[in-house]
């Protein structure tokens, strides 16, 4: 594996695979692996010639008072799990080579990314937007590789890209999970040995959103309350976001029976702040067909 960490130089190795024709794929990432993270590797090792790895924590989607400096990072030890893993390139930028400059261009998609996390982390997904643009830019891949965790970042980028005309496969990963559920992030490091106890609460809403849609919940507000008050039943969890939408769009639903739903919840345990999301409602959508 070779790790660069200029655009020019990545730009001149990829550019002999793809004179021969080998399919490229992406995986960005922010560091501080986990076996979610590997996941995604594995899939763009499979469907790929050529695999880069990037690590970059962002600053532009970060706010002012947020966890950009004491985001957990060990470039080595991701390497060596990246190395171990059979990945080709390791596209490591400092921020001064991914922003030699002030940015005066944002790339942003507001009607997605205003909404749910975005609604609580002003500018957050315009930062996404922009850094994924801009990584689309500078490996040109064929494929990209996100995790469903992050699901409204998926339906933004996959948006971004029909709109925008990018040329890339955005390829949606199902969430990698713990024994006890909780969605792999690597944020979790952040959690106290209690704290991490009480984060069971995140997927547990999940699975009560799943039971009270099989006993005939059709009213998403109903929904969300019920679901609000179930997290607040774990004294350590504040819920910033409880929200049912429909998978695709993001939009508000007025009805559970009709259509697929989906549940978003962004939840603090702490100072830290949990995504999971779940679509309910299959058998709904097997009906209707």
């Amino acid at each position: 594996m070779r790790i660069i960490k200029s655009i020019a130089d990545l730009r001149a190795c990829l550019e002999i695979y793809r004179r021969e024709g080998k399919k490229i794929g992406l995986v960005p990432t922010m560091g501080f692996l986990h076996i979610g993270h590997m996941e995604l590797v594995s899939r763009a090792k499979a469907e790929n010639d050529v695999t880069v790895v990037s690590i970059f924590v962002n600053p532009l989607q970060f706010g002012a008072n947020e966890d950009l400096a004491r985001y957990p990072r060990d470039l080595e030890r991701d390497s060596t799990l990246l190395k171990n893993a059979g990945v080709d390139f390791l596209f490591a930028p400092e921020v001064t080579d991914m922003y030699p400059r002030p940015m005066l261009t944002v790339v942003d998609v507001p009607e997605i990314g205003r909404q749910l996390e975005g609604e609580v982390r002003p500018g957050h997904f315009a930062g996404v937007a922009t850094v994924v643009t801009k990584l689309f830019n500078i490996v040109q891949p064929h494929a990209a590789y996100f995790g469903e965790k992050d699901y409204q970042q998926v339906v933004l980028i996959k948006r971004m890209v029909e709109d925008l005309a990018q040329p890339v496969d955005v390829v949606a990963v199902p969430t990698v999970r713990e024994a006890d559920g909780l969605a792999c992030s690597s944020r979790n490091v952040y959690l106290s040995e209690t704290e991490r106890a009480a984060a069971v609460i995140v997927p547990r809403t999940l699975d009560e959103a799943a039971r009270l849609y099989a006993e005939g919940c059709d009213d998403p507000a109903q929904l969300e309350a019920a679901l609000t008050r179930f997290v607040a039943s774990e004294p350590l969890a504040s819920a910033e976001v409880v929200a049912v939408r429909h998978p695709e769009t993001l939009e508000p639903l007025t009805s559970l029976q009709s259509a697929p739903a989906l549940v978003a919840l962004f939840v603090r345990i702490g100072s830290t702040r949990l995504l999971d999301n779940r679509v309910i409602g299959l058998a709904a959508q097997s009906r209707a067909a």
